[in-house]
């Protein structure tokens, strides 16, 4: 007797059933309510603009869990890109090969390419994009041309200052990006993220010395970028050396 392999759909399904058996019947429930959630919710293509250190990593997942958006951060996006081999991902790969910047054509290419996944139905959050007008002007034209566009961009603003103490007390879970303070927001357990257990990590460059430098690259290169989209009536300011919870309802309202 000849033994046959499974079809693919078969192990597909099987695999699928093994996975839902270790998931208890609550959490199952709870996903299935959330994604009824989700259909109701309008849609919103956000970016978010601010320098390091103003909140932005405690937030965004916030926003994107009460709105059902995706989350866009362009390095990441490259490098997922480059590594699923995708038109705009090889195209990337070789600028990268050959020590040039990867132009902002391919970049938006790839933010085109992303948001056609299925996390993405409801919208986005950009993050880390556009930084120049030139960008800005690209990005809305690849979205005209689908019939939508920016709603919001949330400038989070905060003196210098205080960044400095922000940046130097900042730990991040590396995973899944999210962000704790020492003094601010500090997780439940010391070096430990709340959700998984797993320690958290410093960025080499979370420093006074390197912040100097960043928020003055920052200033000069994304001021433009602001007035780019305040002057198409698009920016909602949030002042973000505020309780953190003032800040969720400042964006609460921002996203009305």
């Amino acid at each position: 007797t000849t033994l046959r392999a499974p079809r693919p759909s078969t192990v597909r399904a099987s695999e699928m059933a093994e996975a839902l058996a270790e998931v208890s019947t609550d959490a199952l429930m709870r996903e299935i309510q959330r994604r009824l959630d989700c259909q109701s919710k309008p849609d919103k293509r956000l970016i978010l603009v601010g320098p390091p250190g103003c909140g932005k990593g405690t937030q965004s997942p916030k926003i994107k869990a009460e709105h059902c958006l995706c989350h866009l951060a362009t390095g990441d996006m490259l490098r997922a890109a480059v590594k699923a081999g995708t038109p705009n991902g090889v195209r990337a790969k070789t600028a990268m090969e050959s020590g040039a910047l990867v132009s902002d054509d391919i970049v938006v290419g790839i933010i085109e390419e992303a948001i056609k996944d299925v996390s993405c139905r409801n919208g986005f959050i950009l993050d880390g994009f556009p930084r120049t007008v030139p960008q800005a002007k690209m990005l809305d034209e690849m979205l005209g041309k689908k019939g939508v566009a920016v709603d919001n961009v949330l400038d989070f603003q905060i003196p210098d200052e205080v960044l400095v103490e922000r940046i130097e007390g900042r730990w991040i879970h590396a995973a899944s990006g999210r962000s704790y303070h020492t003094k601010f927001s500090p997780p439940k357990v010391a070096g430990v993220d709340d959700i998984t257990g797993e320690p958290l990590m410093k960025r080499k460059d979370d420093n006074a010395a390197t912040l100097k430098s960043r928020l003055d690259a920052f200033h000069a290169q994304t001021q433009p970028v602001i007035d780019y989209y305040k002057s198409r009536g698009k920016v909602n300011v949030i002042h973000a050396n505020k309780p953190s919870k003032n800040v969720e309802e400042q964006i609460a309202s921002a996203l009305k």
